[in-house]
């Protein structure tokens, strides 16, 4: 999401004053306050069935709920009646064993890195329902519907002329819970076991029976195969529950009804039975390293289901409300698109508070990518700054990655290049390394931008930004001259001056030697009106990142977008825009991988923002084009967020992925053209309105009050704002 920063490039081009809105709260209160959206439920707006389209998803803070299972959008396992695949998962491993790196020095993984059972959560079987009627049981009955929101997933079943409902949800104390309803009289019947993975060795789980609780509790132990350095040998540690206590409650006895069997492996079964009618049933699921806690967890939720659930309500809905830019267009799809994006970004933040993940922040997805990424988290980082708790949503991006650099697990090259870790955990990193760090930069200034926050400018600095990059500068997509003024910006906020003079030096950028820098690129390795093209021939959209440089010359932006970008016979322009890869160059790179990787969010983003940057105006039409085919399923008629589509335009790969998080930067920073900073006392609107739309409004939360942004054709309102406005010339590049 480049937010082209106040203080360093306001836009190259020159800037034209059009109105100064009023800039004291204290003289616009009663305006500000009108500016205030109305409520809306966006939970029932959000909702739409999913059945037989995705799995269920659910998110509390260290507890997910997958219903289910569907492989790449291919239906391996229906949801049925009660609890499938609910998991704990507070980044104490990567995958289902916690095992202690071998490698010595700084890329030593620690305890939990796991390159196996990635998603464990695939094998756990918790309570799978079966319904029995006059003595005939339906095994696992696949729902009717199932619809999703942000808050519940609601399934129903109809059999035999009986109609069941439920409602699935995660409360605010992590644990889930089940309830349910049936037209008439029938008897749930559940079973599951104790975690034991596809990669499991050895069990010896134990299981008893809570009767003063209506609770089975199960102490989680076992071993299981693990791989934690790369390249290195397969080895056998604790499993990722082990010493953990699972509870499964119901809201009546289970005593008369409960088995309890352990197989030859020591993996605990159990199976029980309760009564369900209009009256309603519920169970729960809870997991914690504290067996009372846990119980207690269950219990709540059983006597307290209704609270619990209509407390998740408000909650995500408070959030969606309050903390998020309000957005409003004539197209209902590109609208709930926006709020189902954030409603992912938002489930996804975790605040685990031990170890190296002391910082709450957000994650990418529910498979392998759960855990904040270091490439996500270069437009991550960028959409928390735009919450209106920034603390919460925005610094925790930033600030988590500290304790890597604090701590000296870095690979560092011999040239002086200090890169990080993938991810990371509570006590573990991976051993994948790169250099995207530098955005993180850019994306920590524009944070300070929003905040004014010198003491979290500081906490990005010290220990972490000035020790990365002491030594020197990485490089992603052409921004080392703008992470380098960053830099010296942040020393010279924080007093630092021979830091400033420090980071003037590591990288030059006088007019000549930067222009020179691009210009060296431009058609390189022969390929026409290309930005640094590889000797592979390999036409990605990498290239087109570039753009998003304050520095990269527009007559290039212009040239590339037109003869490669929105071509259809050799360019990017597949059945939407963009392919990840040209069409040129799929017919020499054919591989499995290719093909499953046709069209991706991130690559998109970074093109699209390039295309922004640089104030083209066919930006906004290929952003139209992009999101509302990536992200609204025409047949389906619902917001979508894979993780890819394959060139077949099949769906591939993650459901709820929140590597669709940037789509919601081109909202606001595309679009809208909105970028601020608070330090300046200056909000800048550049509108990139659409052709096809007569209309869009945004509300952004500004110093505690709402500031409303009308755009219409040729012409933009500002109210309401406690910053000075200005507005910017669409065709103006940076």
């Amino acid at each position: 999401m480049p937010i082209l920063k106040f203080s360093n490039h306001f836009f190259s081009a020159a800037l034209f004053f059009v109105m100064c809105c009023v800039g004291h709260l204290s003289a616009n209160t009663q305006l500000m306050a009108s500016e205030r959206p109305a409520f809306t439920d966006y939970c029932s707006r959000l909702e739409h069935d999913i059945q037989g389209r995705k799995h269920g998803f659910l998110a509390g803070n260290v507890t997910y709920y997958v219903g289910g299972f569907h492989a790449s959008w291919r239906t391996i396992e229906d949801e049925t009646i009660g609890l499938t695949h609910p998991f704990y998962h507070d980044l104490r491993a990567r995958g289902a064993s916690r095992v202690q790196s071998e490698i010595t020095g700084t890329e030593n993984t620690g305890t939990g890195n796991d390159y196996m059972s990635w998603e464990f959560y695939k094998d756990t079987r918790v309570l799978y329902g079966s319904v029995i009627v006059n003595g005939k049981t339906y095994e696992t009955p696949k729902p009717r519907i199932m619809r999703w929101r942000p808050d519940q997933v609601i399934c129903e079943y109809d059999l035999d002329g009986i109609t069941i409902r439920e409602q699935k949800f995660i409360g605010s104390n992590d644990a889930a819970a089940s309830i349910i309803t049936a037209s008439k009289p029938v008897t749930l019947q559940f079973t599951g076991q104790s975690l034991f993975t596809r990669n499991s060795v050895s069990s010896q789980a134990a299981a008893r029976l809570d009767d003063s609780k209506r609770s089975i509790l199960i102490t989680e132990a076992g071993t299981t195969k693990s791989r934690p350095d790369p390249g290195g040998p397969e080895r056998i540690g604790p499993s990722v529950y082990s010493g953990m206590t699972t509870v499964l409650s119901a809201s009546t006895e289970l005593a008369s009804s409960l088995v309890l069997e352990k197989d030859d492996k020591g993996v605990m079964h159990y199976t029980f039975s309760i009564p369900c009618d209009s009256k309603g049933a519920v169970v729960s699921w809870a997991m914690h390293d504290d067996e009372a806690t846990a119980i207690q967890a269950g219990h709540d939720m059983i006597d307290d289901h209704a609270d619990a659930l209509a407390e998740k309500t408000t909650s995500m809905n408070q959030l969606l409300n309050d903390e998020i830019p309000w957005f409003r267009c004539p197209e209902k799809k590109f609208v709930d698109i926006y709020y189902y994006l954030w409603s992912l970004y938002l489930m996804y933040s975790i605040d685990v508070g031990n170890g190296w993940e002391m910082e709450n922040h957000t994650q990418t997805a529910v498979n392998n990518f759960l855990g904040l990424h270091r490439y996500d988290a270069m437009f991550q980082i960028k959409v928390g700054a735009w919450a209106a708790d920034k603390a919460h949503y925005g610094y925790g991006n930033v600030l988590t990655w500290k304790h890597l650099t604090a701590n000296n697990r870095f690979r560092e090259l011999p040239n002086g290049i200090r890169m990080l870790s993938d991810n990371k955990g509570t006590s573990w990193h991976s051993g994948a390394y790169g250099g995207e760090m530098s955005e993180h930069v850019l994306g920590a200034w524009q944070i300070y931008e929003h905040t004014g926050d010198v003491e979290f400018l500081r906490a990005s600095y010290e220990d972490h930004f000035e020790k990365l990059f002491r030594k020197r500068l990485t490089n992603f997509s052409m921004n080392e001259f703008e992470v380098a003024e960053t830099l010296a910006r942040m020393a010279s906020v924080l007093g630092k001056e021979a830091d400033v003079k420090h980071w003037q030096s590591l990288v030059r950028t006088d007019p000549d030697h930067v222009r020179l820098m691009f210009d060296q690129r431009w058609e390189m390795n022969g390929i026409e009106k290309y930005f640094a093209g590889p000797k592979s021939g390999l036409i990605g959209t990498n290239s087109f990142w570039a753009m998003r440089s304050p520095y990269f010359p527009k007559e290039y932006a212009e040239e590339m977008v037109q003869h490669w970008a929105v071509d259809r016979e050799k360019g990017f322009f597949g059945e939407f825009f963009p392919l990840a890869m040209s069409k040129q160059s799929m017919q020499e790179f054919d591989t499995k991988v290719d093909h499953s990787f046709g069209y991706t969010p991130d690559t998109a983003y970074f093109m699209l923002d390039g295309m922004f940057c640089q104030g083209l105006s066919v930006a906004p039409e290929l952003t139209l084009n992009h999101i509302g085919n990536y992200n609204w399923h025409n047949e389906w008629n619902i917001p979508v967020a894979p993780e890819a589509y394959r060139r077949d335009r099949t769906l591939f790969g993650d459901q709820y992925s929140n590597f669709n998080a940037g789509k919601i930067l081109l909202y606001l920073e595309g679009l809208g053209g909105l970028k601020y900073s608070i330090p300046e006392n200056k909000l800048l609107v550049r509108p990139a309105l659409p052709d096809a739309w007569e209309w869009m409004e945004i509300r952004l939360p500004l110093k505690g009050e709402w500031t409303t942004i009308r755009y219409e054709k040729d012409t933009v309102d500002v109210s309401g704002s406690p910053l000075s406005w200005e507005r910017i010339s669409r065709g103006n590049s940076n």
